[in-house]
């Protein structure tokens, strides 16, 4: 049986759109090997903290990167100074609420390609009830067959009311803050 060509380009044109409506693949996140902190200065000096426990949902196409989206959770009461009496701090009412306010949130509206493994990134961040647009830049590369995500938020803790009352003196904690992430996920 012999194809004609007109039907040899009606198959094919069908498999490219097919492939292209595949869309972004959704990924699953290696919590035990991404990792999330907050990177501050306490009278000058420069601190590091992790939160221990998040979840992300990724939706990734590294052909088509404006399809791609991502939402992520943050448990604020695994964030860790390195000590109990700081943990238990940080949770109360003038940091971060914890008891009213257990998560936080970033939902993308944008990703935009901005050349070769690096990406634009844009949406809402949730924190302690107040939300704002924010964006930042992010790499991505791929090792094996896994997708590392990595890049750097930063904030003013102010905006979200981090570190009410007393605490809004920014001479002993810095109201600047930035949100390091480094996150692996594969298909």
């Amino acid at each position: 049986m012999k194809i004609s060509n007109a039907l040899k380009l009606m198959m094919l044109l069908a498999l490219v759109s097919s492939e292209a409506a595949a869309g972004p693949t959704p990924l699953k996140i290696d919590a035990a090997k991404s990792t999330v902190s907050a990177v501050f200065k306490q009278i000058g000096v420069a601190v590091e903290s992790r939160f221990t426990k998040f979840g992300a949902q990724i939706d990734f196409d590294a052909t088509n990167p404006d399809a791609s989206k991502a939402t992520v959770d943050i448990d604020i009461a695994s964030f860790d100074l390195g000590d109990p009496d700081y943990n238990r701090e940080v949770l109360k009412k003038e940091w971060f609420n914890a008891a009213q306010f257990p998560k936080a949130s970033f939902v993308s509206n944008k990703i935009r390609g901005n050349g070769p493994g690096k990406l634009e990134v844009g949406g809402k961040l949730t924190i302690k009830g107040k939300t704002t647009e924010v964006s930042f830049p992010m790499s991505v590369k791929k090792e094996g067959a896994v997708q590392v995500f990595e890049g750097n938020l930063p904030i003013r803790r102010l905006t979200f009311n981090i570190g009410d009352g007393e605490w809004k003196d920014t001479s002993v904690v810095a109201d600047e803050v930035v949100i390091r992430f480094r996150v692996l996920a594969k298909p």
